[in-house]
């Protein structure tokens, strides 16, 4: 029983803080893995642009993009390469709301399956993660020059 509450405290916590970015900022975007791997192939066409340590790094952000629909698809009990495999190849395409339909276990327009998100909590994500980036490079370069 306590595990159930403690599930049902950390579900009603989610749904607030959803409802808080909601309202700092009133925009939604496509889910199910859609705006990550948009972003993600975007910077790999970047990256091929860019020589040298630039490219590995935006290469590896590309890369790391892909973990968020590689693991709705592994939750969802799907083949992860399969879906993945597919998502970019439909994104490139230029079905851009193409995203993981967990519920029909496939890839389809996620915009039309009403499965959205809210910007403020994609552009938080990229920000923690890029913060938290910059700082263990900073350590590093700390460690090295000790």
């Amino acid at each position: 029983n306590s595990l159930v509450l403690e599930e049902a405290e950390r579900s009603l916590h989610d749904a607030l803080c959803v409802i808080r970015c909601l309202v700092k900022k009133k925009y939604l975007i496509a889910g199910g893995g859609a705006p990550e791997i948009e972003v993600s192939l975007r910077l790999q066409e970047y990256a091929k642009t860019l020589r040298g340590m630039e490219a590995h790094c935006f290469q590896a952000f590309a890369e790391a993009l892909e973990v968020i629909p590689i693991t709705l698809a592994e939750n969802a009990g799907l083949n992860p390469i399969a879906i993945v495999t597919e998502l970019r190849n439909r994104h490139a395409q230029g079905e851009t709301t193409a995203g993981i339909n967990v519920r029909k276990g496939a890839i389809t327009n996620i915009l039309d399956e009403n499965v959205i998100q809210p910007l403020l909590v994609s552009t938080s994500a990229l920000e923690l993660a890029a913060e938290t980036v910059k700082m263990l490079l900073k350590i590093d370069d700390l460690v090295q020059t000790r």
